[in-house]
């Protein structure tokens, strides 16, 4: 049945991804887990988002990648929020492995270590949350939701909601990264506030 509307819609061929297909926006966020050897490891996500209005975190992966069972090892992970002056750094958090099994991208990058859980934070980020994994739920295709708790959190000063300044403002002083996927990105400074019904509550 096609929807009934104004527009001209065209059914999607569900053969293929429905987010190849169009474009939808997401935030950016690098996930910091521990290797083996002690080392971190970094990795952009963008299927991340807040879970429910209290302090937990969720971001889809894959078991085939480090970050997934390096969490399922540890039980503990890290989320750092990048600026818009980091782009070229998170995308380097995603360049592949060498043969053994090392970024040397890394090394590069300056770090600071999480107060509550095991890991590291990208230096110069806006803001990052300690996690503890509360559960996998796999079964998404080849992917898995990473279901973490925030133990601890930490923003720059600049970056916190003050009643005393507006938050129209505070966001074109400080515009956010997102992801526009697939393969895109954005930076969002200029903001409306959204027109909620009278009376609406979370």
């Amino acid at each position: 049945m096609t929807p009934k509307n104004d527009l001209k819609v065209t059914h999607l061929n569900l053969e293929f991804p429905v987010w190849d297909q169009i474009f939808t926006v997401h935030p950016l966020v690098i996930v910091g887990t521990v290797e083996p050897d002690a080392s971190p490891d970094f990795a952009p996500k963008h299927m991340a988002f807040p879970l429910g209005w209290k302090n937990y975190f969720g971001f889809v992966c894959t078991p085939n990648h480090s970050t997934y069972q390096n969490i399922k090892r540890t039980g503990e992970f890290t989320v750092t929020y990048p600026k818009p002056d980091q782009l070229v750094l998170t995308s380097l958090t995603a360049a592949p492995r060498c043969d053994d099994d090392t970024k040397p991208e890394l090394k590069s990058m300056e770090t600071f270590s999480a107060t509550e859980v095991d890991g590291e934070f990208i230096k110069n980020g806006y803001l990052f949350l300690e996690c503890k994994l509360e559960r996998f739920v796999d079964g998404f295709g080849e992917n898995s939701l990473i279901l973490g708790e925030v133990v601890a959190a930490h923003a720059e000063n600049d970056f916190i909601r003050k009643p005393s300044q507006p938050d129209g403002e505070k966001l074109r002083r400080n515009p956010q990264l997102v992801y526009v996927s697939p393969g895109r990105y954005a930076t969002i400074e200029d903001t409306r506030a959204f027109p909620f019904p009278k009376d609406f509550k979370k």
